[in-house]
């Protein structure tokens, strides 16, 4: 990933609704949410909602696909981590401690526990 890129992923996150979106694409797992119940689960309307999943999917955080009259929306979990890698790597190259500090971040709070950690 290059600096543009994370510019434009950072930007898409950085918005409260668009970031709400995208944590309830994540909790959906693989097989992702209907963009109907997306805004649903979010109390946003149906409009709102289609602006946040378009801006997170041009900024390629998610995939889209037709199921008969609905759409799918899936989180791009290859694209996050590579987002996420660059903030891990790239950012901190000349900072050691940055980087340390970060990978023992990660390695004490492993996926399976983020749910948690998001409601404390």
């Amino acid at each position: 990933m290059i600096s543009d890129d994370a510019v434009v992923n950072l930007f898409a996150l950085a918005h409260p609704g668009r970031l709400n979106v995208f944590r309830t694409i994540v909790k959906a797992g693989p097989d992702g949410m209907a963009a109907g119940k997306i805004a649903a689960a979010n109390a946003i309307p149906a409009n709102t909602a289609s602006t946040h999943l378009s801006i997170l999917t041009g900024a390629g955080l998610l995939s889209a696909y037709r199921d008969g009259r609905s759409i799918i929306y899936r989180a791009n979990f290859t694209h996050y981590a590579e987002l996420m890698g660059f903030l891990l790597n790239d950012v901190t190259e000349n900072n050691a401690e940055a980087a340390t500090a970060l990978q023992a971040w990660f390695r004490n709070h492993p996926a399976n526990d983020a749910s948690a950690h998001a409601k404390a």
